[in-house]
């Protein structure tokens, strides 16, 4: 089996710039959740 190791770093800028969109996306929906709780805060 031959691995191209140019292949293979490729392969991991991909994965790592799709992990880092992934978790920017979920840090701007927990800031607009914290920000939409400050806004409208819980009635009791």
């Amino acid at each position: 089996m031959n691995v191209d190791m140019k292949l293979v770093y490729e392969a991991l800028q991909i994965m790592v710039e799709g992990m880092a969109g992934i978790f920017a996306v979920l840090g701007i929906i927990y800031l607009a959740s914290v920000a939409l709780l400050k806004i409208f805060p819980e009635e009791k």
